[in-house]
């Protein structure tokens, strides 16, 4: 055997030893993996489907009473990721309902303002459901976050993931905003008149200005502005904000004209249409309007 032969035959084997190796590193994950989850199961007297294919567990708790739906389907949902002893990782509330295709439901911005993660058993669970429906997945660490986890979320290495999800039976963005805001108004107990817009308002108090505010009103106002689960989006209570009504929100257009006048004050929830493509709550004061 030739020195060339000898050394084609060595890379040839040390070739399979790497290979083997790391098969033997992915099955021992899947078979470790595998076993927490059943282990998991039986303690807490659980009877969920293991795919056949990939590994991963779900139960369908509510089919949905909806239509099925395909890939190219709006779909709209929401999540909780957590582990198995229960911590929550990442919860998407009825406030904050997602909207996208059936197809892109796999991808996940779970630490960032990017979609870095794809979780292709998010995808398959939801695509078994009809609209209303509901499911857990149990994901294997091999197929989430691997052995490396994700330290700001405090998921540990090789940690396997149960994920809750609801499908609403609703399609449509404007019938997702009525579900959102009438859940808000009901959650805060508030009074609100509804707008034949669909935007809803309560005018504290109407002022004593003598302008009337119309489209081409400068106004200067003291605002907050939140999503419906209360994180605040802006804010500007120092007097020194000013516009041209008809430079602002839809929603304020509609609504302000003829209702307030400087001095006034009003709590308004808009709906995505009129908003800025989610629904918006604000606390608003008219300082001084100018015609």
């Amino acid at each position: 055997m030739n020195k060339f032969t000898k050394l084609g035959l060595f890379a040839i084997l040390l070739a399979t030893v790497v290979f083997s190796s790391c098969k033997k590193e992915y099955d021992t994950a899947q078979t470790v993996d595998d076993a927490a989850i059943q282990t998991y199961l039986k303690q807490n007297n659980l009877n969920f489907t293991k795919d056949p294919t990939k590994g991963y567990y779900y139960k369908i708790t509510t089919q949905g009473t909806g239509s099925a739906v395909a890939n190219q389907d709006s779909v709209y949902y929401t999540y909780t990721f957590k582990t198995l002893s229960g911590q929550v990782l990442k919860q998407i509330s009825d406030l904050t309902i997602l909207g996208t295709y059936l197809g892109y439901t796999d991808q996940f911005a779970i630490n960032s303002n990017t979609v870095n993660y794809v979780f292709a058993p998010v995808r398959e669970v939801l695509s078994k459901l009809n609209r209303g429906g509901k499911a857990t997945l149990i994901m294997p660490s091999h197929l989430a976050f691997g052995k490396n986890g994700l330290s700001a979320l405090n998921i540990a290495s090789n940690e396997n993931i149960i994920v809750d999800l609801v499908m609403y039976s609703e399609s449509k963005r404007h019938e997702i905003d009525e579900l959102e805001i009438n859940k808000f108004i009901a959650n805060n107990n508030l009074t609100l008149i509804k707008d034949p817009s669909r935007a809803r308002y309560s005018i504290i108090t109407p002022g004593t200005g003598t302008d009337a505010i119309n489209l081409t009103s400068t106004i200067v106002a003291n605002y907050t502005v939140r999503y419906l689960d209360g994180t605040v989006l802006q804010t500007s209570t120092d007097g020194s904000f000013s516009s041209v009504l008809n430079d602002l929100y839809k929603g304020w257009q509609i609504i302000l004209p003829g209702k307030v006048t400087a001095g006034g004050k009003l709590r308004l929830v808009i709906p995505s249409d009129l908003a800025n493509g989610r629904p918006l709550d604000f606390d608003i004061e008219i300082v001084k309007v100018t015609n």
